[in-house]
């Protein structure tokens, strides 16, 4: 039996994990669950059971798979997870990424965050991984990265299905006035077999919902998978490939206009002058503002255009300041080879490895240097965002990795409550953790504060992309190994 505890109606606890240790209040916030944020926007006939499921009285299933898609299939795999335990079959379901909630925080994307390789099992590094399970609830950070979704969603991905089917089963059995157990369930509907009498699940719903939840649900067994474990389309498939407007590049909006921005060309620099006259008289342009976030300082140029936003930025002459770390390739290097010369830590050490390399022939070492620059994430569709600031509310559309965290950065900036902010996540075309830093959302929501309450689709240059990516780190190394009489290591 796979316990869920108590799981009430607005309301989804996932997971078992004990604080060893912890002060009774940590421990009560750590197992307080979080609001289900679907209570809020449910349509007209809708009932929901947990945060990754809700069903229309027309049977309509909706799965929540709150991770972002941009390119690597998971929102057709933690689809997949709920669709399972629900009896369906993916292509009975629609699937939607859902708002930002900390209900959908990501606890294993820290569980890996220790200081211990990733085949370290001892009972220290998996007590320390634990431990940060739970340090990842208490940020309930949403987020997308460090392959963690599928490891994260596994257990609460089919516990929420398997939830919802039981109380499905639970209502109909009332309605029918049968036992619980004669009932079967099979793509999207109950039946009882004894009497050839059926219900969908969107009949039973309403009653569903608002019913107790179970305190134990029993999980399929894996040899009774129908979905988990083998070849699935992806939902995103057909959408890709006829072109629907899915990216947030894509998002139109009535009486939109467009920006762009210009930034720093060096992280941290600071402004030093600069003459606007001549992008501001420029054709379309409406206004130039100035942009001040943790990321840099810049501009932010607003027109009636996307291009006519792309030659203003062009045309803004700006002296910027040179910030205090090395400028060029040359002398990143020379830090890290600085650095590579000294005596570093330790984090796997088998055997006696001076001994062994010490009596071994010239000609069975093999030894070598590697060296990667800096290097951009390089997404194949640029950053970019749209937002409208209007009656004391910010909605914002990107593809990002982390909702929660666009919305507190953004609301920060624009100066206004989190509830007051609804961030649209998109498809993205590419993201790599790219899309991990939020500082495209964050110009976007600033510009939008300058538009009078019109859309404002901010979209960056490549070159502006490129130049302010958050980089791979640039790294050096040094490789030596010892052959055996077999020519391996």
């Amino acid at each position: 039996m796979a316990s869920v505890g108590k799981i009430a109606r607005r309301t989804f606890l996932i997971g078992a994990a004990a604080v060893a240790g912890g002060v009774a209040v940590g421990y009560y916030y750590y197992r307080k669950p979080f609001p289900n944020p679907l209570e809020a926007e449910l349509g007209k006939g809708e009932a929901t059971f947990n945060p990754y499921v809700k069903i229309g009285a027309d049977n309509t299933i909706t799965i929540v798979a709150p991770r972002a898609e941009m390119g690597q299939g998971i929102s057709t795999t933690l689809a997949a997870m709920v669709a399972e335990e629900l009896d369906v079959g993916l292509d009975r379901v629609k699937v939607e990424h859902g708002p930002a909630s900390h209900a959908y925080y990501n606890a294993a994307i820290l569980e890996e965050g220790g200081p211990f390789a990733f085949f370290d099992e001892s009972m220290t590094a998996q007590a320390v991984r634990s431990g940060l399970g739970v340090v990842g609830k208490f940020l309930a950070l949403q987020g997308t990265g460090g392959s963690a979704s599928t490891r994260d969603g596994f257990d609460k991905m089919r516990q929420a299905g398997a939830v919802a089917r039981q109380m499905l089963i639970a209502a109909a059995a009332q309605e029918l006035g049968v036992a619980a157990a004669d009932l079967k369930t099979a793509d999207g509907s109950i039946l009882h077999k004894a009497s050839g009498k059926s219900l969908t699940y969107g009949a039973v719903a309403a009653a569903a919902a608002a019913m107790a939840s179970p305190a134990e649900v029993r999980l399929k067994d894996r040899a009774d998978w129908k979905l988990l474990g083998k070849p699935q389309k992806r939902i995103d498939m057909l959408a890709k490939v006829t072109g629907a407007p899915i990216f947030g590049i894509d998002v139109r909006l009535p009486d939109m206009l467009y920006g762009t921005v210009k930034m720093s060309p060096r992280f941290w620099a600071k402004l030093v002058k600069a003459d606007l006259s001549k992008a501001e008289k420029m054709p379309g342009v409406i206004k130039i503002v100035p942009l001040e976030t943790n990321y840099g300082h810049g501009f932010g140029i607003i027109a009636d255009n996307t291009w006519a936003a792309f030659k203003a930025a062009e045309a803004i002459d700006a002296q910027w300041s040179d910030p205090e770390y090395p400028l060029g390739s040359a002398a990143i290097s020379d830090v890290l080879k600085q650095a590579l010369a000294t005596k570093g830590s330790v984090m796997r050490d088998n055997g006696d490895v001076d001994t062994a390399f010490a009596d071994a022939p010239r000609e069975r070492i093999v030894e070598a240097d590697y060296a990667v620059p800096y290097l951009a994430h390089a997404t194949m569709e640029p950053m970019n965002a749209t937002a409208q600031l209007r009656d004391g509310a910010l909605d914002i559309w990107c593809g990002n990795q982390a909702p929660t965290l666009v919305r507190q950065l953004c609301a920060n900036a624009v100066g206004i409550g989190q509830d007051k902010i609804n961030v649209h996540t998109t498809f993205m075309g590419g993201g790599f953790g790219r899309r991990v830093e939020v500082d495209y959302a964050l110009c976007a929501a600033l510009m939008a504060k300058e538009t009078g309450g019109r859309p404002v689709k901010v979209t960056w240059t490549r070159e502006e992309d490129m130049r302010h990516d958050a980089y791979r780190p640039a790294a050096i190394g040094k490789f030596r190994a010892r052959l055996g009489d077999d020519g391996m290591p």
